[in-house]
């Protein structure tokens, strides 16, 4: 299982970005995604999490700003970040959960086995 995060960029504050995150075995139908971002300096953090089932979670940070979805044909997952902020700059990650179907919400890394390559997001003031 790969996974590649792609669509970071540098954008102005108040502006809108989407991440996208391909995963190659076609198992996002069956296993949890995670969205983690690190800022500079700063330890990684979980941002958005989706179950297979379709259960959200959003860090308090994003929360009403960023949406995580899924597309139909189950190989990608998105991360739309909208009225972005300037600590919203961070290199962000997707992952994939290691458990089958897991129907709760987790967001401890330990719980993701795989993880795509990081993308940059940059807001500037």
């Amino acid at each position: 299982v790969q996974l590649q995060a792609f669509g970071g960029g540098l954008v102005r504050a108040g502006d809108s970005l989407r991440l996208s995150c391909a995963e190659s075995g076609g198992t996002f139908g069956n296993y949890g995604m995670g969205w983690f971002r690190q800022a500079p300096g700063k330890e990684r953090q979980v941002v958005a999490v989706r179950t297979a089932s379709g259960l959200t979670y959003y860090a308090d940070s994003v929360k009403g700003r960023f949406t995580i979805s899924r597309a139909k044909d189950k190989i990608t997952v998105y991360l739309q970040m909208d009225s972005l902020k300037p600590e919203d700059t961070a290199i962000y990650y997707c992952a994939r959960d290691r458990t089958f179907r897991r129907s709760y919400i987790h967001t401890s890394e330990s719980s993701y086995e795989y993880w795509g390559q990081g993308a940059q997001v940059t807001v500037s003031s």
